[in-house]
């Protein structure tokens, strides 16, 4: 089950990789609208007012993807030390993903087969330690 565990962790690390290239390509987008709502011309047509709801929106959305994808990033990078917290945190991402298809969807019903399966489960237990050595 660790091998299920450490490829999990892998795919929530490039599931965060994809939402930071969305994220980017948002923020362009949203330079561009908000430079288009500073220029008008001699007649005011309206189109500095869609650019800047537009920009305001992109603005929100690159945010919000910059944001999911630290989450998953760090999560990932969590998952594979085997953190009680980890696997906490990557279910509640899990549940996230879901409706986004198709990938966010395969990766959340993994995610919930692998982490709540009892072998995955006892991966994140904590160890008792180790009785000390008799001489």
């Amino acid at each position: 089950m660790i091998r299920h565990i450490d490829f999990l962790a892998q795919l929530y690390r490039v599931w965060g990789a994809v939402f930071a290239i969305v994220g980017a390509a948002a923020l362009a987008l949203t330079g561009g609208a908000a430079a288009i709502a500073r220029v008008s011309g001699p007649i005011a047509t309206g189109s500095d007012v869609a650019a800047g709801v537009t920009a305001v929106a992109m603005g929100v959305l690159s945010a919000i993807a910059l944001v999911w994808a630290a989450l998953h990033t760090w999560v990932g990078r969590a998952l594979a030390g085997h953190g009680p917290r980890a696997r906490l945190l990557a279910l509640g991402l899990a549940i996230g993903n879901l409706p986004l298809l198709p990938f966010g969807t395969a990766l959340g019903a993994y995610a919930l087969w692998t982490l709540l399966h009892d072998e995955g489960r006892q991966v994140f237990l904590p160890h008792p330690p180790a009785p000390p050595a008799a001489f």
